[in-house]
């Protein structure tokens, strides 16, 4: 990446030199916080080593400096679980809303919040670029741009189905509900020479937006709708303040869906970017969230649960990523 950098040219696409500048100093800081905990690691043996037995107030700064050391290198380990090709992509999060109506909407909107809270505890950018709001509650489908280093890494554990069960409020006899809804997870992937997008092959509608992003954009046909012709893909854009960049947006997360597309039929491993497709229905759920008759969260993939439900449906969910990128680390499909 630092000889791309010398390269005649390199700044004439300012957004994507940003980019890789960008990710050359993130990279920079990981190889020199392992260099120095290294440096630490000898240190500290030698120091170890040079320890008189009868000596407690050395064994007992020895013993601090041995806890503190590992504390930095369970910090550093975790970083060696985003190995796979786009982990340091930004990404892109759909929410559909399945079975179970109202409830099933309102569940949607409860998620599409967590993974707002989520990203605002990781301190990514997250903008909604399409929102389609339910009938009496939640929402029936948004996509998210979550932006930051690790983005889609932190992120691909999420693909799958999500199931809620609760006392539903939205009937008189407030009786237990099940709902579900599916959450797709795509990187945001540069331009790629060998993808080529016919225009003869695209349909693309406006239509009024509903949602924010600027004093005009309520009152304009400033919405896009992208179908590609050969492989169904649909995207949305709304929220950009013209019609031209949710355009031009609505493009780019099409391309990344066929790059995406095309890798997964290079190498027959469509769970490792997206995660399978399954329906957002009974029997298909990767984790469940239980209010009622008890509190639980519980991953299926990975056995990993917890009771403090409000917590993860505040965004906390960093056991729940770290438990299955360790699962995938040991080559288990989940």
């Amino acid at each position: 990446m630092e000889k791309q950098t010398g390269e005649g040219g390199f700044w004439n696409d300012y957004e994507k030199a940003g980019k890789i500048s960008k990710e050359i100093e993130s990279l920079k800081k990981e190889i020199k916080s392992w260099e120095g905990l290294s440096a630490q690691v000898d240190d500290l043996e030698k120091f170890v080593g040079e320890i008189y037995a009868e000596d407690a107030e050395e064994i007992d700064l020895a013993s601090q400096q041995i806890f503190e050391t590992q504390q930095q290198f369970d910090v550093l380990e975790k970083q060696t679980l985003f190995s796979e090709l786009h982990d340091r992509n930004d990404a892109v999060l759909s929410i559909h809303a399945g079975a179970g109506g109202d409830d099933a909407q309102d569940w949607a909107g409860m998620l599409l919040r967590m993974f707002l809270r989520f990203a605002e505890r990781k301190d990514f950018g997250a903008k909604i670029i399409s929102e389609s709001k339910g009938a009496e509650a939640g929402i029936k489908s948004a996509t998210i741009e979550i932006s930051g280093n690790l983005a889609f890494g932190n992120l691909r554990s999420e693909a799958g189905v999500h199931r809620l069960i609760r006392l539903s409020p939205f009937n008189s006899d407030n009786l237990r509900q099940t709902s579900f809804a599916l959450v797709e997870v795509i990187p945001l992937l540069e331009g790629n020479d060998e993808i080529e997008i016919s225009p003869a092959d695209l349909k693309i509608d406006t239509y009024r937006s509903s949602g924010a992003g600027g004093q005009s954009v309520n009152t304009t046909d400033s919405a896009v709708r992208v179908t590609h012709g050969p492989t169904g893909i649909v995207v949305t854009c709304q929220n950009e303040r013209s019609q031209l960049q949710n355009k031009e947006k609505a493009l780019a997360i099409l391309r990344s869906k066929l790059i995406q597309r095309k890798e997964q039929e290079e190498i027959d491993e469509t769970k490792k970017l997206k995660g399978e497709h399954k329906s957002a229905e009974w029997g298909n759920q990767i984790r469940s969230y239980v209010l009622h008759p008890y509190k639980m969260v519980k991953d299926h993939r990975t056995g990993n649960q917890t009771s403090d439900v409000e917590n993860v449906l505040d965004g906390d969910l960093e056991e729940f990523v770290e438990s299955w990128l360790r699962l995938q680390q040991k080559g288990v499909e989940g």
